[in-house]
């Protein structure tokens, strides 16, 4: 009986678990956490290293700076993320996950391969750079990757990205002086026209053609990356 009184007066504060739902589910107390109308995209767009607050706004644009205000304090007051400001000559601050936050990755890529299943669910839509590669992480195929290996380099408008396949595993980080030479890259202005190539399976010759796709280096080693990547079937 101690118990239960316990329980129900937690869930009359104001924070911490029981804030909403009053349910010991992990599930509930997610939502609690990150249930908030921009706060798993926020977490998304910081999966592959921090952010400044303006690259936030720039990958979320439909958000307010007054909601990604409160967005982000919500979420470092979770533990989620953190702020910290870096060395001149930046001296600028730039939020990151924690620990703990970066282990949401794989309920992100759950949802999402969950979400793509639905008939309602629409591809054209527009996607951040980070959602392409996260979506790459979550939809590859990993018997078929087996026995490919391949540096890869993503140039998304500004972003940049080195992705490395081996074991059937796809790792991505934004890219860094250090990284090894790639084996082939790939420069888009958009995500779209890459979406239709790895998920549409449109002729990379053709979407090339129309100048918003450029594929250099291994062309025959990229062409066999890209055939390992596709979206679930449909439920009716």
């Amino acid at each position: 009986m101690k118990l239960q009184k316990e329980t129900k007066e937690s869930a009359k504060t104001e924070s911490g678990h029981g804030k909403w739902y009053g349910d010991a589910c992990g599930t509930a107390f997610a939502l609690e956490l990150i249930g908030e109308r921009w706060s798993l995209l926020i977490i998304r767009e910081l999966m592959l290293g921090p952010r400044r607050f303006s690259d936030l706004r720039a990958s979320l644009p439909g958000i307010s700076a007054k909601v990604l205000t409160e967005r982000l304090d919500g979420l470092e007051k979770a533990g989620v993320l953190s702020r910290r400001k870096l060395p001149p000559p930046v001296a600028t601050h730039v939020y990151e996950l924690t620990e703990w936050g970066y282990l949401a990755e794989p309920a992100i890529q759950e949802l999402g391969r969950w979400a793509a299943r639905s008939l309602a669910h629409d591809p054209t839509l527009p996607l951040s750079p980070v959602s392409l590669m996260l979506s790459m992480r979550t939809m590859i195929d990993h018997a078929a990757a087996q026995p490919l290996i391949a540096n890869m380099r993503f140039e998304i408008g500004n972003d940049v990205f080195f992705a490395r396949l081996t074991g059937g595993e796809l790792t991505v980080a934004r890219a860094g002086d250090g990284d090894p030479a790639a084996d082939f890259s790939v420069r888009m202005p958009r995500p779209f026209p890459f979406l239709r190539v790895v998920y549409g399976k449109q002729p990379l010759e053709t979407v090339e053609a129309e100048g918003e796709l450029l594929v250099a280096g291994d062309r025959d080693l990229a062409k066999r990356v890209f055939a390992v990547f596709s979206l679930p079937p449909k439920c009716a």
